[in-house]
């Protein structure tokens, strides 16, 4: 007996002995009841042993037929893992992923990582929003979202990527001609740059007081007020005054020497948090899994996303 014919009569027991006949496993295996008959006698002959007990109305296991029915579900069960390991390789490389972020991590850090991520998987399609409106990942349709802020608990997986650090900067030529501040205080007599976020509200600067508790300093006054909080990062390197934006915007321009940190250690860093979120699901599509994996590594080692804090003295 050939090794697919071994599968059919083996496939033809397991179905018959969890029936207790042959016309209910014939039903399910879509062949005529003669034929799992056949298979299973010959299995038997191969075997050298009697499987199965037949009457007119039931039949029922030797004590040989027992043993062999559980070792067959354990080979059955291999080979099914084995097929599932080979579709789920093949599904791994193809397929179409859409992704949410902000407009800013999006071009800064997304867009640089898709390259390589093509390349190690050329079946997958990449659709990618860079909004910063909020969404609704499952009812619009999303597979991922990357999302900077105060994540609240939700019925979504979500994954760390770094805390979102915020500091105060301005260009050295702003603080060579207006004087650095030394208070919070000071600011008052400094050009502030603010952001505005899309539904209207101002962001504010919160301070560490001398006892522990943080001081919420509103930013009215500002000289310019911008949506995009990369365009701080960049309207504070061109000495238009000082801006509170994430250390990951500011670090290249640290780097340059065209921003120096100000009032370090008394302005507080904030406590928001960069996550990947995707569906809460049982079984993770292929396709999400390797995109969000991947992103995870490659953020990993973006060192614009993971600067201590006490490194920002050196840029004072």
């Amino acid at each position: 007996m050939e090794v697919s014919q071994h599968v059919r009569a083996i496939l033809s027991f397991v179905e018959a002995a969890d029936a207790g006949s042959f016309s209910e496993a014939a039903r399910k295996l879509g062949i005529s009841a003669a034929a799992v008959s056949k298979n299973i006698a010959g299995l038997e002959q191969v075997l050298g042993v009697r499987l199965m007990n037949r009457t007119t109305r039931k039949i029922s296991l030797t004590e040989e037929g027992s043993t062999f029915l559980f070792q067959s579900r354990i080979a059955l069960e291999a080979l099914e893992n084995a097929v599932d390991s080979i579709v789920a390789g093949k599904m791994e490389t193809s397929g179409h992923v859409r992704i949410s972020t902000s407009a800013a991590f999006g071009r800064e850090q997304l867009l640089p990582a898709l390259p390589g991520l093509m390349t190690r998987y050329p079946g997958l399609s990449v659709e990618a929003d860079f909004d910063d409106r909020v969404i609704d990942l499952i009812k619009d349709g999303y597979d991922i979202a990357i999302r900077g802020g105060r994540i609240v608990d939700s019925s979504l997986i979500t994954r760390p990527v770094c805390r979102l650090n915020s500091v105060l900067v301005a260009s050295p030529e702003y603080l060579a001609q207006n004087g650095v501040p030394s208070t919070r205080d000071d600011l008052k007599k400094h050009r502030l740059l603010a952001r505005r976020f899309l539904g209207g509200r101002i962001s504010p600067w919160g301070f560490k007081s001398s006892d522990g508790s943080l001081f919420v300093f509103e930013p009215d006054f500002a000289a310019i007020t911008l949506s995009a909080p990369e365009a701080l990062a960049q309207a504070a390197a061109s000495g238009l005054g000082i801006a509170q934006v994430g250390v990951h915007h500011a670090y290249k321009y640290l780097v340059e020497n065209k921003l120096n940190v100000v009032l370090l250690g008394q302005h507080d860093p904030g406590n928001y948090e960069m996550v990947i979120q995707y569906p809460h699901r049982s079984l993770i599509a292929p396709r999400v899994k390797v995109t969000v994996d991947y992103l995870l590594k490659y953020f990993e080692k973006d060192v614009s996303l993971h600067i201590p804090l006490d490194k920002l003295k050196a840029y004072e």
